[in-house]
């Protein structure tokens, strides 16, 4: 990319006063954003696809903000769970990330660029106008040349050309393409699909559940005593499972404890034994772990040959939000 390629004016940066709040910076605006570039984040601390991109974005605002680019994360949940600050506070902590986030629970900021995805990023010149968006994971190097193109074009000198370096590890790291061949599995009857068990689900009130004596490809199950609400399932005994078939390097869950509660242990099995080395990050060898905030659990990342696997987890303690199924 050179800077004779001209970025079409897409539409202007809008009016931030939708936020609910501010975390790592005091309120921004058009105004004090004017004269230098910006990308604008959306993002939601469950999202898989969003976890993956943050190394990206972390490394350009490490290595460009120097060059005068602005960064500015704006957070806008998903799942209820999601609206809480304090839990947002406490992904930016964990995540590493400094640039500042508007906290969007409202969903203003995302209506006013109509925005539907989760991560997207807006570039936005420095008069305010955005000149280029992606939806999605990849195509990084051309959004980095997007943001030194408009770095010089604002007058920084001396931008660098070399792309910048990225530490994208653990639940950050590029999913594995070739083999993923299970997508997103939403739990909740909102947006829930392949469930498996016998019988139809109960919506929003305490039901007995079994597991189906095999699961197809992509075909998931609950065990237990289970309230199936729209963004979720909600565990009511101890001793539930939920078991999922799937393809892919690595298998997440999305989970939350029931608000005001203990923390939630859980034990995994892949084709019925311990995962020993196909352990997640969330998980030990044997395959234990424990919900004890709203986020995404690492569960399962298989070191060697990928192939159809099922998966189990049971819950060791009452209380668990299960909310969806993500993959890579």
């Amino acid at each position: 990319m050179t800077t004779s390629i001209q970025l079409p004016v897409e539409a202007e940066l809008p009016s931030l006063v939708g936020a609910t709040g501010w975390l790592n910076s005091p309120p921004l605006s058009p105004e004090r954003l004017h004269g230098r570039p910006v990308l604008v984040e959306f993002w939601t601390f469950t999202c898989i696809n969003w976890i993956r991109t943050l190394p990206y974005v972390r490394s350009w605002y490490e290595k460009y903000r120097h060059d005068g680019l602005i960064v500015l994360g704006v957070h806008t949940p998903e799942f209820e769970v999601e609206r809480d600050i304090e839990h947002v506070r406490r992904a930016v902590q964990r995540m590493r990330i400094e640039y500042p986030i508007a906290v969007d629970s409202d969903y203003r900021i995302w209506r006013a660029l109509g925005n539907q995805y989760w991560p997207a990023l807006y570039f936005a010149d420095a008069d305010g106008q955005i000149r280029h968006h992606r939806f999605g994971e990849g195509e990084y190097e051309y959004s980095e040349l997007v943001i030194q193109l408009l770095l010089r074009a604002a007058g920084a000198p001396n931008v660098s050309r070399k792309l910048a370096p990225v530490d994208a590890r653990e639940a950050e790291a590029t999913a594995d393409w070739e083999n993923l061949r299970s997508p997103e599995t939403y739990i909740g009857y909102a947006r829930a699909d392949n469930f498996a068990s016998p019988g139809d689900s109960v919506r929003d009130q305490p039901h007995e559940y079994a597991l189906p004596d095999a699961l197809g490809l992509n075909r998931w199950a609950l065990d237990g005593d289970w309230t199936i609400g729209p963004q979720a399932a909600v565990l009511n005994a101890s001793g539930g499972r939920i078991a999922h078939r799937f393809r892919a390097r690595d298998l997440h869950l999305v989970m939350a404890p029931r608000p005001h509660s203990q923390p939630v242990r859980f034990r995994v099995l892949l084709d019925g034994d311990l995962p020993r080395a196909s352990c997640g990050i969330d998980t030990d060898e044997r395959g234990q772990g424990t919900v004890t905030e709203p986020r995404l659990y690492q569960l399962i990342r298989q070191p060697g040959d990928i192939r159809g696997r099922t998966f189990e987890i049971t819950f060791l303690d009452r209380g668990v939000q299960a909310y969806v199924f993500t993959f890579g």
